[in-house]
C-alpha cells in the first residue's frame, strides 16, 4: 500500500495576473458583456410645429435580448423578451406613438469611478 503524499503546511494560492494587463482584461470583459441602455420615448402629434415627445421609460437589454423596463414615474416595471415589446405598453392612446432611443454602445471602462466619469 502506497503512502499518501504529505500535505504542505503552506498551501499554494494561485496568483492572478498583476498590474494593468489584468485590469485591461477585466475592462474588456465588462465591455463585451455590458447590457444596452435605451429610453422609450412617447411622441404626440403628426409633425412640426405640433409634435412633442418625452421619455416615458428606461430599459436595459442583455446579450440574449432579455429586457427590463421601468417607467419614469416608477409605477410600471416589466421584464420582456425584447426591447421592441416595450413599445406596445407605451402606445395605444390616440395620437401617441412610442420609439426606442438607444444610448451609444459603451466604448470605455475603468477600474475606478473617477476614471469612468
Amino acid at each position: 500500500m502506497a503512502a499518501a503524499p504529505p500535505q504542505s503546511p503552506h498551501p499554494v494560492t494561485p496568483r492572478l495576473p498583476a498590474g494593468s494587463t489584468f485590469d485591461q482584461e477585466l475592462c474588456e470583459l465588462v465591455l463585451d458583456t455590458a447590457p444596452r441602455l435605451f429610453a422609450v420615448v412617447q411622441v404626440w402629434g403628426e409633425g412640426p410645429p405640433d409634435v412633442d415627445g418625452w421619455v416615458a421609460a428606461w430599459g436595459v437589454a442583455d446579450h440574449s435580448g432579455r429586457t427590463h423596463v421601468m417607467s419614469v414615474d416608477g409605477q410600471a416595471r416589466m421584464t420582456l423578451t425584447s426591447p421592441d415589446r416595450a413599445l406596445r405598453h407605451f402606445t395605444g392612446r390616440p395620437g401617441i406613438t412610442a420609439r426606442l432611443v438607444w444610448l451609444a454602445q459603451p466604448s470605455a471602462a475603468a477600474m475606478d469611478q473617477a476614471g469612468a466619469a
